[in-house]
């Protein structure tokens, strides 16, 4: 019967992590499908892109949350199964990358997929649901990363790899069981999976800046004392 209940907890938390908040907040605001738009994720970045940094500010947080939500139901219900926890916050990662509501058929027609973001959001979420005092630092952090680097791809992956500093250093402490640890371990290899694209851009030095970074910022003026020097 737990084995059944621990089962339940990690596909429930999958349902909550499917829900495609950007695509709803976005299509609310200016009737837009997100797909369509840029990167075609439903994450946070894309919703700014999409509506502007309300719509991606709300986007994010809602991602962030039900993140936390499938962590706090699992905590609640079975709060010794450590194991069952980090399956649960992977789980809704997955759901917000591979969206059981957003699914599709690919050009050919003949293979089933399933859209979604690339689970930064929903990953601090996680990382929240297992020890609150995450939001005062991963989440710091990753607005930090955001808005200097400037480059969406770097703040998704950076956050889970804070998880993973955060949680080994309570772990050598004793103030969390190590098996924790591979939550942020799991996350970021979803990440980096669901980033493939990006990585290539990165790499050859194509990956997006956002305009509203430092980083976008010092772009634009050296684009634009460039021009002045044409």
């Amino acid at each position: 019967m737990q084995l059944v209940i621990h089962i339940a907890l990690v596909l429930l938390s999958y349902v909550i992590g499917s829900i495609p908040f950007g695509l709803l907040i976005v299509k609310l605001k200016t009737g837009k499908d997100i797909r369509e738009i840029e990167s075609g994720r439903t994450g946070g970045t894309n919703a700014m892109r999409a509506a502007g940094l309300g719509a991606g500010i709300a986007t994010a947080l809602l991602d962030i949350l039900k993140g936390a939500v499938g962590m706090w139901i699992a905590l609640k219900i079975s709060p010794e199964a450590y194991g069952v926890h980090v399956l649960t916050g992977l789980a809704a990662i997955l759901g917000h990358n591979y969206s059981i509501f957003l699914s599709e058929r690919d050009e050919s027609g003949k293979f089933l997929r399933l859209r979604g973001g690339a689970g930064g959001a929903p990953s601090v979420g996680g990382a929240i649901g297992i020890w609150p005092g995450s939001l005062l630092i991963i989440l710091p952090l990753g607005i930090l990363t955001f808005f200097s680097i400037g480059i969406a791809s770097v703040t998704t992956m950076a956050v889970a790899f804070f998880a993973i500093v955060v949680f080994a250093i309570r772990a050598s402490q004793g103030l969390m069981p190590w098996v924790y640890v591979w939550f942020g371990v799991g996350a970021e290899i979803l990440l980096i999976w669901a980033l493939r694209p990006n990585l290539i851009k990165l790499f050859s030095g194509n990956e997006r800046i956002v305009k509203y970074s430092l980083n976008g910022w010092l772009k634009a003026r050296r684009e634009a004392k460039q021009e002045v020097k044409e």
